[in-house]
C-alpha cells in the first residue's frame, strides 16, 4: 500500500526529499491534484479550492492546532505581446516537515530553484538542510529578486516616454503612458497586501516558523516595501509627464491657431482690395493694362508685407 501511494505521488506531483523534509511542487494544479492533497494531508477543502483560483488576494492562514500555515502570494509575470503586467499566483502549504507549492509554472525563479534542488546535492543540502520556513524563505527570496528587474523595466519604459514627449510627433506617448499606468496599478495591487503577509511571518511566534524569522521574513518585507515605494514614485513620475503632455499639446495647439489667425488676418485685407477692385465700377485710377496689375500686386505685397513687420514688432509671430 504503501509503494502505491509513493508511485500515486510522482505521478500527480513533484517532490523532493532531504532529510525530514519534503517539498512537493505542484505546475497547472487541477482537481486531480488537490484530491490528492486532500486524501494526504490535513487540510481544509476551501483552501484547496483556492489552489485553484487564480483571483486569491495575497493572504495567510493557519489552522486551530497550528498545524500547518496556508499562504497565497502574487508576483508579476510581463507578457510582451500584449505589453501587460499580470499577477501569477503561488499557493503554499508549509508544515512542520514538509512545504507544497502550487503554481502555473509561469514564475521562471521558482521553476528554476525547483530544478536545482532537485539535481544538485550542494543546493539541497544548502536550503532543505534547516526548517521548512527557511526553505519558504529562500523561495521567496528569489521571487521577491525577481520582481526588481520587471520593476526597473518599467522605470526604463517611463524614461523612454519622457524623451519622446518632447519630439514633434509625440501621439504614441499617451498610449504608452496609460500601459505603464495600467502596469504599475496592478504591480501595486499584487505588493501592498503581500507586504501585510510578509510583516505577519516577520512577528509569527508560531512554533512553525524557525530559523530567526523575524531576520529573513524582515528582510523579505523590506524588499517589498522598497518595491512600494518605487511604485508610488513613478505613479508621480506617470502623473507628471501627463501633465507635462498636456501643457504642451496646449501650447502646440496655440501655435497652431496663433499661425491660422495671423494667414486669416493676412488675407482679410487682400480679400477687400480684390473685392473693391473687382467690383463692376468705373473707379478710373485702375485701368487693364499691365501696369495696372502690376501696380495692384505691388499694394497687395505692401500690405503684407507690413502686416509681417507689424506682427514681428508685437512677437506675435
Amino acid at each position: 500500500m504503501a509503494n502505491a501511494e509513493i508511485r500515486k505521488q510522482k505521478s500527480v506531483t513533484d517532490s523532493i526529499e532531504y532529510g525530514k523534509l519534503n517539498w512537493v511542487n505542484i505546475e497547472r494544479p487541477t482537481e486531480q491534484e488537490t484530491e490528492y492533497l486532500a486524501q494526504n494531508y490535513p487540510f481544509h477543502e476551501l483552501e484547496l479550492d483556492d489552489c485553484l483560483s487564480r483571483i486569491q488576494r495575497p493572504k495567510i492562514d493557519h489552522d486551530e492546532e497550528d498545524n500547518y500555515l496556508f499562504m497565497v502570494f502574487h508576483f508579476p509575470v510581463f507578457h510582451k505581446e500584449a505589453r501587460v503586467t499580470t499577477a501569477s499566483q503561488v499557493s503554499v502549504f508549509l508544515g512542520k516537515d514538509y512545504i507544497i507549492t502550487l503554481h502555473e509554472g509561469e514564475l521562471k525563479p521558482l521553476m528554476a530553484f525547483f530544478r536545482d534542488c532537485d539535481a544538485n546535492e550542494d543546493t539541497r543540502e544548502e536550503v532543505m538542510s534547516h526548517s521548512p520556513s527557511y526553505l519558504l524563505y529562500e523561495i521567496l527570496d528569489r521571487l521577491v529578486t525577481y520582481c526588481f528587474p520587471i520593476l526597473n523595466k518599467i522605470g526604463s519604459n517611463i524614461e523612454q516616454v519622457e524623451d519622446d514627449i518632447f519630439e514633434e510627433d509625440a501621439r504614441g506617448t499617451v498610449r504608452e503612458l496609460s500601459l505603464l499606468w495600467k502596469d504599475v496599478i496592478a504591480y501595486q495591487r499584487m505588493i501592498k497586501p503581500q507586504t501585510e503577509v510578509l510583516e505577519w511571518l516577520e512577528k509569527s511566534e508560531l512554533p512553525i516558523i524557525k530559523e530567526d524569522a523575524d531576520v529573513y521574513f524582515g528582510d523579505l518585507a523590506d524588499h517589498n516595501r522598497k518595491i512600494m515605494d518605487s511604485l508610488d514614485e513613478y505613479k508621480e513620475w506617470i502623473t507628471g509627464l501627463n501633465d507635462n503632455i498636456g501643457t504642451l499639446t496646449s501650447f502646440r495647439i496655440n501655435q497652431v491657431m496663433r499661425l491660422l489667425t495671423v494667414i486669416s488676418v493676412i488675407l482679410l485685407p487682400l480679400t477687400l482690395v480684390a473685392g473693391i477692385l473687382g467690383m463692376n465700377v468705373n473707379l478710373g485710377f485702375v485701368g487693364t493694362n499691365t501696369f495696372s496689375v502690376i501696380a495692384i500686386m505691388v499694394l497687395m505685397l505692401l500690405i503684407v508685407s507690413g502686416m509681417l513687420v507689424f506682427f514681428r514688432v508685437k512677437r506675435w509671430i
